[in-house]
């Protein structure tokens, strides 16, 4: 087998701009963008697992088009979420979710949680946000430019990282001490074949589905 390394480098050469550009557009989230905006961005999040990243985000702007993000009953939310995975109970946690970060129908994320130290934040976006665990904490982190040093475990990471024996085998779910032993063993990975963790991350996703996506 080539040495992974030489692998990921030659890969990953020709695609660092568009990798740099996207993580830059990820910053600008949080920095400049609007509130509903960083809300979106914690929903899409939300019905991420076991659904493709691509119909999760067209339902996300679904529910921005039709002012169902904010405002719109579990009914018509459901019904915004036809092509994704376990749509009534994620329509259960976007109506939570808004209830917990918004009020007068103005979602408020950045003043009713602590994200100034960005470890802090995914530890208590894990244990106080339904729907979000560690995975899609670091994922919602990231993409609002604030969890750069994350790795986001989903399902083509982690074939990755086995494919290249970081780890042995593939869970089904990660416990919180499961899922920091591996991020630490790609952050080692990353750091001896000289590619930034978050660039790696989006990388193998790139590998994997062909796009720089989120």
């Amino acid at each position: 087998m080539k040495c992974p390394g030489q692998e990921l480098k030659k890969l990953y050469l020709p695609m660092r701009g568009e990798i740099v550009s996207r993580l830059d557009e990820f910053k600008q989230i949080w920095k400049t963008g609007d509130e509903e905006g960083i809300f979106a961005e914690l929903i899409f999040c939300i019905l991420t697992p076991q659904s493709r990243a691509r119909l999760c985000w067209a339902a996300v702007q679904n529910l921005k088009r039709e002012n169902l993000l904010l405002k719109g009953n579990k009914k018509r939310i459901i019904r915004e979420l036809e092509k994704v995975r376990f749509k009534y109970k994620k329509a259960e946690y976007i109506i939570r979710a808004r209830k917990q970060f918004s009020g007068g129908g103005k979602s408020s994320i950045r003043s009713q949680a602590a994200f100034g130290n960005a470890y802090d934040a995914r530890e208590w976006l894990a244990q106080n946000v339904r729907g979000l665990g560690y995975k899609e904490a670091s994922h919602f982190l990231r993409n609002i430019g604030l969890g750069e040093d994350f790795a986001i475990l989903d399902r083509h990471i982690l074939k990755n990282l086995k494919l290249f024996g970081i780890i042995e085998k593939i869970s089904v779910s990660l416990s919180r001490k499961r899922y920091l032993d591996i991020e630490g063993r790609m952050k080692e990975f990353a750091k001896k074949i000289r590619i930034p963790v978050s660039h790696l991350d989006l990388l193998l996703w790139y590998k994997e589905a062909g796009e720089v996506f989120k």
